[in-house]
């Protein structure tokens, strides 16, 4: 896989020009904001064909390297998912502006006039894999939230990154913006990643985004803050009372399709489909909608008798496929005895995305109250846990972690908040 040519300025001048573009981001005005971030989705438009022929260089030496088909998936931009990127940008220009947001205002016995303000965090670290739409949604999200941005994506990515991040610098100039405010580091190497990570005193947070070898590495060796997020085994639990009619189980079967098969590669496809044991006489539906679709099914020993009954594709699993997170074409099927057994099995591998379907709301309300994920569903699809699907716009990671920010991490969860106190000259007793 060819690499790009290593770039002569080091990750720490990067650093020291992103906190100075960060000062002026800061107090930039949300319609200056919005005017660079129009000026980019333009730029983006007009550039498809430079953008399509990078990213083409990028699939041909990933497909000659080897990669299987759920990276180059990742990997892959197409003209409509070109299209889907502007409009991301689009939709959060229309988002409104966190900074500068005013909570908890209230006057002391004192007379003190206090309350926090939203602020950006500052510099932030992006660290990803082989998904180009993240240059340009964290650039946007960082953009809007006042902060400025180092980029490290994967030796994948080197050609679609280069020039999405020519492009954005293009239009940010264009604005008087400093172009410090996003930058890509040039240089795959794994070295320039881990001088990224010890940057504490001018990077404010790290975020991840990839597989797990990728999260634990930046959690072992960062010195600055890591936001972890993005991996996890997703879940959906059938319920019998969903499977009561067939107008139901044809429900269901739409909603499991739609959480397995739109996008296999997604963080939030479905891994694990938990189903009740009074609920098996779905499954062959279930089971012969996605092998159509191009699914392997691995299935426990009740459920491999239901699929193979029905004369539905299905290999045994083993304990492995339930604890396995496939970004691919390949479903583990669990029977359960009862919800508590599901919401064990939850508890031991998920944190992600869980869904119930079920028509009994006690039955979903339990399992809100007790699954303990980023994103629970009551009868939707996994897929929606995604900052656009959200009305958060583009999102920057989906974070698995409880400090911080949990879940898709949007404009919001790239603030924090800076106490404000007004006085009149008061002095402490």
């Amino acid at each position: 896989m060819t690499a790009a040519p290593a770039s002569t300025v080091s990750v720490r001048q990067l650093a020291q020009a992103a906190r100075a573009a960060a000062r002026r981001l800061g107090i930039l005005s949300t319609e200056a904001k919005n005017a660079a971030l129009e000026a980019i989705a333009a730029r983006l438009e007009a550039g498809q064909a430079q953008i399509l022929a990078a990213n083409a260089q990028d699939v041909a030496a990933a497909r000659d390297a080897g990669l299987n088909d759920a990276l180059i998936d990742r990997l892959l931009l197409t003209p409509a998912r070109l299209e889907g990127i502007v409009s991301d940008v689009r939709n959060v220009i229309r988002l409104p502006d966190p900074v500068g947001l005013r909570v908890g205002e209230r006057t002391l016995d004192s007379g003190l006039q206090v309350g926090r303000v939203r602020v950006p965090l500052g510099v932030l670290g992006v660290i990803y894999e082989s998904r180009p739409n993240v240059t340009v949604d964290v650039a946007t999200l960082a953009l809007k939230s006042g902060n400025a941005v180092l980029l490290r994506g994967g030796k994948e990515t080197v050609h679609s990154n280069r020039v999405l991040a020519q492009l954005i610098g293009e239009a940010l100039a264009a604005c008087g913006i400093p172009e410090a405010a996003v930058q890509v580091i040039q240089d795959p190497a794994r070295e320039r990643m881990l001088e990224l990570l010890r940057l504490d005193d001018l990077v404010d947070a790290i975020i991840p985004r990839g597989g797990a070898g990728l999260h634990r590495y930046c959690v072992e060796h960062a010195t600055v803050p890591v936001i972890v997020g993005g991996v996890g085994v997703v879940h959906i639990y059938l319920d019998p009372s969903h499977t009561a009619s067939e107008a139901d189980v044809q429900a269901a079967v739409r909603v499991i399709h739609n959480s397995k098969v739109q996008k296999p590669s997604a963080c939030n496809a479905l891994d694990t489909l938990l189903i009740q044991q009074e609920a098996l006489g779905a499954l062959p539906a279930i089971g012969r909608d996605l092998t159509e679709a191009g699914v392997q099914l691995r299935a426990d020993p009740a459920a491999l008798g239901a699929l193979q009954e029905a004369r539905v594709d299905a290999q045994p699993a083993t304990l492995d496929d339930f604890g396995q997170e496939f970004l691919a074409l390949t479903l583990s099927i669990r029977t359960v005895q009862t919800l508590d057994e599901a919401l064990d099995h939850i508890a031991a591998h998920g944190g992600h995305t869980e869904a119930i379907l079920t028509r009994d709301e006690r039955q979903a309300q339990r399992f809100v109250a007790e699954v303990d994920s980023a994103a629970v569903m009551v009868n939707a699809s996994t897929r929606f846990n995604d900052g656009a699907q959200l009305g958060l716009g583009a999102e920057v990671a989906v974070s698995t972690q409880k400090l911080h920010a949990r879940g898709p991490m949007a404009l919001e969860e790239l603030t924090t908040l800076k106490w404000v106190v007004r006085g009149d000259d008061q002095v402490r007793a």
